[in-house]
């Protein structure tokens, strides 16, 4: 075979490979798009936000609550809420999507899952009801911030390691040292800044005075009749009960029609299965973990 014939026979090899590079992004792409999966295609709606993990990202959430707010065709929004908290500021951005929306004036009403404590309990707080059930956990008001000491261990297996830095707290929080007292105070003012934060929306949202939550936001869990006694939750009900309050707060009539939206199952996990699954939440857990966070941690 001649230079040419070989040249020109790897550049349509290259095409190829190219082409089918670009065809597997395109469906990849557009197998994982959401969609909306309504009831009924017509008629006044309530749709259904789900947030059903730890609180990590913000932006599935916001955009969710954003495109409902924005539909006319949609009168009142239920947001369904499993999860034990996560990162402040995402817990933070989802809450002033959620208070954003009820101040537009389209009625938003949580319904608490098994668990929807620390930054599951903030974002609800948005909320104009929130309803739970008589099981459910919640509450768990405050911060916490964890990381880990190996500085022992390295001496004990003969590993050295050195630290170049700016200034004094550019380590802050290293797993190769001990926390001096300075770092301590420093971190405790950090938490307490924070926490001030989590409590102040609790006062402002739920109309409680600030001693009262503080009497209660020391990291403690409720059941969903405890919080309600206490007044941390407005009703107990159930998912189908939080459907039936916001139709009626966003004047429907009748069986509301609701719509929720839909994640495809992106192309590549579909073709590697729970091996994909295992590996983003693995990504999750040790990766994507903020360090600060509003988080229930049921050891």
């Amino acid at each position: 075979m001649s230079k040419t014939a070989k040249w020109v026979l790897g550049l349509i090899a290259a095409f190829i490979a190219l082409f089918g590079l670009f065809l597997f992004t395109f469906f990849s792409f557009i197998l994982s798009e959401p969609e909306d999966e309504s009831s009924s295609t017509y008629g006044e709606k309530v749709a259904i936000v789900v947030l059903n993990e730890p609180i990590y990202s913000s932006e599935s959430i916001v955009r969710q609550f954003k495109k409902y707010r924005e539909n006319k065709s949609i009168k009142a929004v239920v947001f369904r809420v499993e999860s034990p908290g996560g990162g402040v500021s995402a817990s933070q951005e989802i809450y002033e999507e959620v208070r954003r929306t009820r101040d537009s004036g389209k009625p938003v009403v949580v319904s608490m899952g098994s668990v929807a404590a620390s930054g599951g309990y903030y974002v609800a707080c948005g909320a104009d009801k929130i309803v739970a059930n008589p099981g459910t956990l919640t509450g768990s008001i405050g911060v916490i911030f964890q990381f880990l000491h190996v500085n022992e261990l390295m001496k004990k297996i003969g590993i050295d390691q050195s630290t170049f830095k700016s200034g004094k707290f550019k380590d802050i929080g290293s797993p190769f040292r001990k926390t001096t007292e300075e770092e301590r105070a420093y971190l405790n003012d950090l938490i307490g800044d924070v926490y001030g934060q989590f409590v102040g929306v609790v006062v402002k949202e739920r109309n409680l005075k600030e001693a009262y939550v503080k009497k209660y936001a020391d990291g403690r869990v409720f059941t969903g009749k405890m919080a309600y006694e206490l007044g941390f939750v407005d009703t107990l009900g159930t998912f189908e009960d939080a459907i039936k309050i916001a139709a009626k707060m966003g004047g429907i009539s009748g069986k509301p029609r609701t719509v929720r939206e839909v994640k495809r199952i992106p192309f590549i996990e579909r073709m590697l299965g729970e091996t994909a699954s295992k590996l983003a939440g693995i990504k999750e857990e040790f990766l994507d973990q903020p360090v600060l966070q509003y988080k229930y941690q049921p050891y």
